[in-house]
């Protein structure tokens, strides 16, 4: 268990430093090319991200997944088969799709809200090939549960992107440019996680065998993956034609449309999924802990796992929810001179603890062979989505798409929730401690908001949201304190092992 948690932490470490990078980036990229360039970059990236959903998603986790099973099994012959399945297959796919999309671009013209979004997919799109094979060979370190490589990668892969977008940026004339150039320094980015990725997996001495025997596992596994992400990609670019039509249908002009579009999912959202990233460091680790105990029919160890998870997800995420919900305004201005994406964030604050929840369920339950149950509750909650884009834009605008996401993510907790107690055999207990969480919510926040309009005429938007962050993690852990939802025995037993531990260093 210590080991386990050495791994998260290094993880974690890894991970922050990149979404920070990417984090600064972002706001970069909006401050520089304005909530329209934005909104095309988004657009463009999104139809991208439905072809890398269809061409690489299931397969990654699956390869993973079936690496330790088949460990578990004592059959390492047939790691090396499922490995060389799984990038066959998705280069297989990925090099037609390419070349229709190249040749018969026109035709697909339909999925971009605006036409100057096809250049910058356009230029991206050889990247498809170097980060689908990429997300494979990520799936492999993830089986060996060599998560160094992995994280090194990515870090340097951000601080590619970073690099050679600010550079080709610094100089632009247009936002149209400026999003376009955006595009390029991705390409490169992807170019050069593919190539460190290569030479780590055969410095690593994987070797690549006859995948035929292993086509079918792979596929009967990695397809309702592949189909659940897709549906989810697929949804996300649906948004991103249906969304803007609707609001101009609802009487607001394109530019206004596009500005609106960006400054919700391009600013807004991303910042909603903080909790989420935190708590990806903690998922990757977990997964295949999680998958092993179950293949092993360890129950106990898979209770223990699955609560311990679900606790800290919902801890960690309800230290960010008071936060967004006061100082949404406050932060949308300081980050991206933005005050009408800090509106966003204070109206979705309370979404982030299903959609913390939603995913790391979504994780586990694929984990355990259950692949195709998540992919029909996706397919339910995401139809509740775009009925919620279509029929809501004329009634409040772009906030349909947060009540969508509200659906989206609120649907799949609930169906998750009962699955992995229908599944485990022991069954964990973590209900009391989310309810109890949420409700705890409501005083912090209320305290929040009362502590904002004393400080914030004196102090000012930066000094007002540092200090009222500050003090409402503060009241909030207190009352998780004080209604024993984090246990006091605990910490200190912790503490009192991690003291003897030193003392008997230091004696011998």
């Amino acid at each position: 268990m210590r080991k386990f948690f050495k791994t998260v932490a290094l993880v974690t470490i890894f991970s922050m430093s990149e979404k920070f990078l990417g984090f600064l980036y972002r706001i970069y990229l909006s401050r520089t090319i304005g909530e329209e360039g934005m909104g095309l970059y988004q657009v463009s990236l999104s139809v991208f991200a439905l072809l890398l959903t269809i061409c690489a998603s299931g397969t990654p986790i699956t390869v993973s997944r079936l690496m330790t099973k088949y460990r578990a099994e004592g059959q390492e012959l047939k790691v090396q088969k499922v490995i060389s399945a799984g990038l066959t297959f998705t280069l297989l796919l990925v090099l037609p799709v390419c070349a229709v999309f190249f040749l018969f671009t026109d035709t697909f013209s339909f999925l971009f809200a605006d036409s100057r979004c096809i250049k910058i997919f356009l230029v991206v799109l050889p990247g498809l090939i170097f980060t689908s094979i990429y997300s494979v060979l990520r799936g492999v370190f993830w089986g060996d549960k060599d998560f160094l490589p992995y994280n090194i990668i990515e870090l340097l892969e951000e601080i590619c992107m970073i690099v050679v977008g600010i550079i080709l940026i610094n100089s632009i004339t247009d936002v149209y440019e400026g999003a376009y150039r955006a595009g390029i320094a991705v390409l490169c980015s992807y170019i050069f996680s593919f190539t460190l990725a290569t030479i780590v997996f055969f410095f690593r001495k994987h070797r690549l065998k006859n995948p035929k025997s292993e086509f079918k596992p792979l596929l009967s596994s990695a397809l309702p993956i592949t189909a659940m992400r897709t549906a989810n990609s697929l949804t996300i670019s649906l948004v991103s034609i249906i969304l803007p039509l609707r609001l101009v249908a609802s009487g607001i002009s394109q530019n206004q449309a596009m500005a609106s579009f960006g400054a919700c999912v391009g600013q807004a959202i991303p910042l909603l999924y903080i909790p989420t990233t935190l708590i990806g460091s903690f998922t990757l680790v977990l997964v295949p802990e999680i998958s092993e105990n179950f293949y092993k029919k360890n129950h106990f160890y898979l209770k223990r796992d699955i609560e311990k998870s679900l606790k800290f997800t919902t801890l960690l995420t309800c230290l960010f929810v008071p936060i967004f919900f006061v100082c949404g305004k406050e932060i949308g201005s300081l980050v991206f001179n933005s005050y009408e994406c800090g509106t966003y964030l204070t109206a979705s604050a309370f979404l982030m603890l299903f959609m913390s929840i939603s995913n790391i369920t979504t994780s586990m339950l694929n984990s355990m062979g259950l692949e195709n149950k998540t992919l029909f509750y996706y397919i339910i909650s995401g139809l509740v989505m775009l009925l919620c884009i279509w029929f809501l834009p004329s009634v409040c605008g772009i906030y349909s798409l947060l009540i969508g996401f509200c659906a989206i993510y609120g649907i799949t907790t609930v169906l998750n929730l009962s699955l992995l107690n229908k599944t485990c055999t022991i069954k964990p207990k973590y209900l009391k401690f989310i309810w109890q969480s949420f409700l705890l919510l409501i005083p912090t926040t209320l305290f929040g908001l009362m502590l904002e309009k004393l400080v914030l005429a004196f102090l000012g938007e930066f000094l007002s949201l540092l200090v009222c962050s500050a003090l409402m993690i503060i009241f909030n852990g207190l009352l998780f304190f004080g209604f024993n939802l984090i246990s006091t025995e605990y910490i200190r037993s912790k503490f009192n092992f991690n003291l003897k531990l030193k003392k008997a260093k230091k004696s011998t």
